[in-house]
């Protein structure tokens, strides 16, 4: 039931955010951020806000320093508009995740080349033994029988 309460949270808290940085902040530092996930703690006390920004490093910098300047208001606006006794605390977190994406993606087209050369040097091979490798009855054995 807890865990069910820190979702529901959790996702009404990005949307919270998300609506309020839509309407946008008085800081010209914030670039195009997309909240990417929230996770609140078990005892609903802090809010990790998972966050992208498009563009540069410098855009990420900025960024991250307008939302933390912005932090006080962002986490009042959220507790306005939640139903909880104690507003949590936000934490703002520059997510991974289009660095991660581009990784894998760079791993993903290292293994399928990979696979080309394996399966060009499987083309051209051919068997170290017989084709057949399965013992079969000799036919002076089936003579003797008969």
């Amino acid at each position: 039931m807890s865990s069910e309460r820190q979702a529901r949270l959790a996702d009404r808290i990005r949307v919270l955010i998300a609506e309020r940085l839509e309407k946008g902040l008085r800081d010209p530092r914030l670039g195009f951020v997309t909240i990417t996930d929230v996770r609140v703690t078990g005892d609903l006390q802090h809010a990790s806000v998972f966050y992208t920004v498009y563009g540069d490093e410098k855009a990420r910098e900025d960024s991250a320093a307008a939302l933390k300047a912005a932090t006080g208001m962002l986490r009042s606006e959220v507790g306005k508009h939640l139903a909880v006794r104690l507003t949590p605390s936000l934490e703002f977190i520059l997510d991974a995740l289009p660095e991660n994406a581009g990784h894998i993606t760079e791993l993903l087209r290292e293994a399928q080349e990979r696979d080309a050369a394996v399966a060009g040097l499987a083309a051209g091979a051919a068997y170290a033994g017989d084709a057949d490798p399965y013992v079969k009855p000799r036919e002076d054995d089936e003579d003797d029988e008969a």
